[in-house]
């Protein structure tokens, strides 16, 4: 990972606009649809108040001085075009309200990051947000259901699986979340299932170990097993190197992955 992905509440604050033409509207619209309000790069309070700032400028001598400036002043700025120059890097969004995925490719393509959210858009239903809305109104009654923070999450994460009653990419309806808190039966995954690697590349991950790694409480594994698979997992995960199956586990789902003989060196 050669970036922190991080989503900024912009609602109600001032952004710092420096420049003008196409790109600095572009960034405008981005900034507005946010919540924040756009304001010059001045020596006034309206200005020292910021903490963000996007430069917008052809010449690239006055868009790298102007961004010095600016972090003078305190703050993070992103120049359009220029990723080496940026402190941070504006993605593509896929906007399902309150849901928000980002695609960023460091500033490596933007066309790029572009194509992947349409493949993403096309995947994802238009009601996605209304389901998360309904998930977040129903928290009270998934903490009664399961007080216990551990199952509660277990429950969600076997609700949200493909083909689970909260599947995000199902067409789900208005009454799904209710549906679920009055039929799941508050059975969940438990004790340890081994899991065989194939490898240690990622893409060789079957689907029920991509899932299993997600679940899983607490991961057992050998020296030899890839960070890269370890990576898939939960990172609030547990980690744990071990040359066999542990005989004595922890509560909850355990996984111990296995390396093929080949691939164990």
């Amino acid at each position: 990972m050669e970036q922190l992905p991080l989503f900024l509440n912009l609602k109600g604050r001032n952004v710092v606009l420096a420049g003008q033409g196409e790109a600095a509207e572009a960034k405008r619209r981005l900034i507005e649809r946010a919540g924040g309000f756009c304001v010059p790069d001045c020596p006034q309070p309206i200005c020292r108040c910021a903490r963000v700032a996007f430069v917008a400028m052809e010449d690239e001598a006055a868009a790298v001085a102007a961004a010095t400036r600016l972090r003078g002043k305190g703050m993070l700025v992103n120049i359009v075009d220029r990723p080496d120059h940026c402190d941070f890097t504006t993605p593509a969004i896929v906007d399902r309200a309150p849901i928000l995925i980002a695609v960023g490719t460091g500033g490596a393509s933007a066309g790029m990051a572009k194509a992947i959210r349409q493949r993403i858009e096309a995947m994802l239903p238009q009601n996605l947000g209304a389901l998360a809305k309904a998930v977040h109104g129903a928290r009270d009654a998934i903490r009664a259901r399961w007080p216990d923070a551990a199952a509660r999450r277990r429950a969600l994460d076997r609700a949200f699986q493909r083909g689970g009653a909260l599947d995000p990419f199902a067409d789900q309806s208005s009454g799904a979340v209710s549906d679920w808190l009055a039929a799941d039966d508050g059975h969940a995954a438990q004790g340890l299932i081994i899991v065989h690697l194939t490898s240690n590349d990622p893409d060789d991950l079957t689907l029920r170990a991509a899932r299993l790694l997600g679940e899983a409480d607490h991961i057992f594994h050998a020296a030899a097993v890839a960070p890269a698979i370890l990576a898939r997992a939960r990172a609030d995960a547990g980690r744990h190197i071990a040359a066999a199956p542990p005989l004595a586990h922890p509560d909850g789902l355990c996984l111990y992955l296995a390396l093929s003989p080949e691939n164990d060196a």
